[in-house]
């Protein structure tokens, strides 16, 4: 029950306080009509950072070293390889059973510079970072401390993953479940945080891109 507590804390503050409930998606939250260079350096220095910082210390320091699924290693490579081109057909599917039904595509407007885009960048990398170890490092690789199975962690953490993009409307909660539910299946069949979360950011900077000239 301990355990089920401290992550609801850390659920709540990470992504449903005033300044984090903007976290939940690198693509929707990076670029709004008042963002600015200096307001993506302050929440990446202030947000993302120390968000990440505190999952790893959480759950490094119950942990013996031996367990340490963060050390990177070619399982990371494999994984990213295989989630990269999957997020991009259920984001496509998911676009494309919208457009189908009559749904206007969301659109932003480009980044005026450089120095724009690569905060948005940086920004688009972290919020996936701060998303795959919350959802799939922390909550799946403690699922026998939550007393879960491995199928009952990843629906959990799938919950949890799409409900903090209800804000995106019902596509986006679709999309954010199934991309939700495969990445959490990578992570258990790989054992792997990078290859997924820069596999998650590199689609969240695609999806942008394609938002921002469609």
């Amino acid at each position: 029950m301990t355990l089920y507590i401290e992550a609801l804390i850390l659920y709540i503050i990470l992504f449903f306080s005033q300044t984090g409930f903007a976290l939940q998606s690198g693509v929707t939250s990076a670029v709004t009509a008042n963002f600015s260079i200096s307001a993506g350096i302050i929440r990446i220095i202030l947000n993302y950072i120390p968000s990440i910082a505190l999952i790893w210390f959480i759950i490094i320091k119950n942990w013996k070293i031996e367990y340490w699924i963060i050390k990177p290693g070619k399982k990371d490579l494999i994984s990213g390889l295989f989630t990269l081109p999957a997020l991009l057909m259920i984001g496509i599917s998911v676009a494309f059973a919208h457009a189908f039904t009559g749904g206007a595509q969301t659109q932003h407007a480009a980044p005026p510079n450089a120095a724009l885009w690569i905060v948005i960048c940086v920004s688009c990398f972290l919020s996936a970072y701060l998303e795959e170890s919350f959802f799939r490092f922390y909550i799946l690789s403690r699922r026998e401390e939550l007393n879960l199975s491995a199928p009952s962690a990843l629906i959990f953490s799938t919950i949890l993953f799409a409900l903090c993009h209800i804000n995106a409307g019902p596509w986006g909660f679709l999309n954010a479940a199934l991309s939700g539910l495969f990445l959490g299946f990578m992570f258990l069949r790989y054992n792997s945080l990078h290859g997924i979360a820069i596999a998650h950011g590199v689609y969240n900077i695609i999806a942008f891109i394609i938002n921002s000239f469609n």
